[in-house]
């Protein structure tokens, strides 16, 4: 990891885990599942390299990038079964690492549902606006002016949730440091394929932590193996996004959301209207500033909306998939010593 000021480095202290010993290779069937997934990824993390730099962070490339994040987790789910592993034949290090893994994400897709909901409730504002002038009060405007000055004073204020992002982000990148896995194909092929999804997670955590808090403090900037077959392609779609991300808040932009920042712009154009007035002759004119505004506002909304059912839907996977672990723990009493003396329904609970 950088932030992004250190040099790119391996992520494993303990040696490559992916390095197959001379005259060690993985079973035909194993190695047919490993590559179908990294194929899967490779095409996935393909569909996220916008052809034009401005849907990079717009709502609906967000969405994707969060739909396909729950593809890749289900896909390991998959894997697992095929794989034929019960938990009861998971090495304790592997479970360790998918329950922390996993309450981390929990916490930062609360975060980002937070973040969603507040923006979303600007909208109220903006109908406000919309409402006080459509109405014969002599102070309409006066009235529609305060307004719009109280959303523009709210998509500019700090969520306190969105501070938690940055620990939780380095946790995660501790996440993609792994040992070497001993005397198990299975276990080879289900370490590199859920390294492969826990660096497309830390990742695309990282794009929505920026995006949200408005700064640049929470990109990352990863560096995988050239050996893997998604490498490249993962490389390419990290370099796009998070130079058009430095690009913008270098200019001095509050937002990187597309939507948001294109409803702010028709505000500053309404706003001078709504203030000082407008001759007859510019009548036409603020009739379009407020149609525009109406329209983005709109389009805003419904992104907000879109993308805050597909984070939901992200938590649900990740939950789901972490109560499934934890009901195996019990069922087969192979409770990792890292877990034992702790109740495994505050477990699920977290």
């Amino acid at each position: 990891m950088s932030r992004p000021q250190e040099p790119h480095r391996p992520f494993f202290h303990f040696g490559n885990p992916f390095r197959t010993p001379k005259g060690s290779q993985l079973p035909p069937g194993l190695l047919s599942l490993l590559n179908a997934f990294e194929a899967a990824l490779s095409e996935r993390l393909q569909k996220l390299v916008p052809k034009d730099k401005n849907d990079i962070l717009s709502l609906s490339w967000m969405k994707l990038a969060m739909e396909l994040l729950s593809e890749i987790h289900c896909d390991i789910k998959n894997l697992i079964t095929n794989l034929e592993l019960p938990v009861t034949d998971w090495d304790e290090k592997w479970i360790d690492v998918y329950l922390e893994i996993s309450v981390k994400l929990l916490d930062i897709s609360i975060a980002f549902t937070s973040e969603l909901t507040r923006l979303n409730q600007g909208h109220l504002l903006l109908q406000c606006v919309f409402h006080k002038l459509e109405s014969d009060s002599p102070n309409q405007f006066l009235r529609a002016c305060s307004s719009l000055d109280s959303w523009r004073q709210h998509i500019r204020s700090k969520n306190p949730r969105l501070e938690g992002c940055s620990p939780i982000l380095d946790k995660l990148v501790e996440s993609l440091s792994l040992p070497k896995v001993k005397n198990s194909a299975k276990g080879k092929v289900l370490m590199r394929a859920m390294y492969g999804a826990k660096v497309v997670t830390t990742y695309i955590c990282s794009v929505f932590a920026s995006a949200f808090s408005g700064s640049t403090k929470n990109l990352l900037d990863l560096h995988v193996y050239a050996m893997l077959p998604w490498e490249q392609v993962f490389s390419d779609m990290q370099t796009t996004v998070n130079t058009e991300i430095r690009n913008i808040f270098s200019c001095g932009e509050f937002t990187v959301l597309r939507e948001l920042h294109a409803v702010d712009a028709c505000s500053k154009k309404l706003y001078p209207f709504l203030q000082d007035g407008f001759s007859p002759s510019e009548g036409e004119t603020f009739k379009n500033s407020v149609s525009d505004m109406r329209n983005t506002a709109e389009k805003l909304s419904q992104g907000l909306d879109n993308l805050s059912m597909v984070v939901d839907g992200f938590f649900k996977i990740v939950l789901t998939g972490r109560d499934a672990l934890l009901c195996d723990l019990r069922a087969g009493c192979a409770v990792p010593k890292s877990v034992t003396g702790r109740n495994l329904d505050e477990q699920v609970a977290r």
